[in-house]
């Protein structure tokens, strides 16, 4: 799948302007990721771009990501796309593990993408000059993000091999690269 195709798809089934974002956040933060890991900047790319394209119509588990993996079924998507975009949902992952690193990539930046988004719209300069310490700093406020698991940004961070502070500081340079398109500059 191409990246006009991934668009276009996600486009189709998403009509919410932050679920739009949150793709471009994750796949900014996937294509960041790719040569760290060795991974395929184009497929990691598409994978970030269409991880919650079914989230709009079925937000429920285990519909999410599940119909979506049958619609890419059906679309001839490769099936390390579809592993991943299954993968990243906790209730796939005994039949989807976290085991390759394109999967651990996505589940690494998801929740991160969402929470360092979050603290950037709280902030005068939003993305501009944020640290993975100002990061650091909202995580420990419960109430804020609250939706926002933290245990599992610090898994991701470990699933990618980094220390916290340079997972969230890889994360946050992703997504100053594409702050205009996020709203964020």
């Amino acid at each position: 799948m191409k990246r006009e195709e991934a668009w276009q798809l996600l486009t189709e089934f998403t009509q919410s302007e932050s679920l739009r974002k949150h793709a471009l956040a994750v796949e900014a933060a996937l294509r960041h990721y790719a040569p760290l890991l060795g991974g395929d900047v184009e497929v990691w790319g598409v994978t970030g771009l269409i991880h919650d394209f079914d989230y709009e119509r079925w937000p429920s588990p285990p519909e999410h990501t599940r119909v979506g993996a049958g619609i890419l079924r059906d679309r001839g998507v490769d099936q390390e796309i579809i592993g991943a975009v299954l993968s990243h949902a906790e209730w796939n992952q005994a039949e989807y593990p976290l085991d390759r690193p394109l999967r651990k990539a996505l589940f690494a930046v998801d929740e991160l993408c969402g929470f360092i988004t979050a603290v950037a719209y709280v902030r005068p300069e939003r993305l501009t000059g944020m640290t993975a310490g100002s990061v650091r700093k909202k995580m420990k406020q419960r109430s804020f993000a609250a939706a926002v698991k933290r245990e599992d940004i610090e898994r991701g961070a470990a699933l990618v091999g980094r220390p916290l502070d340079e997972h969230i500081g890889h994360v946050i340079a992703a997504l100053q690269g594409i702050a205009p398109a996020l709203g964020l500059a």
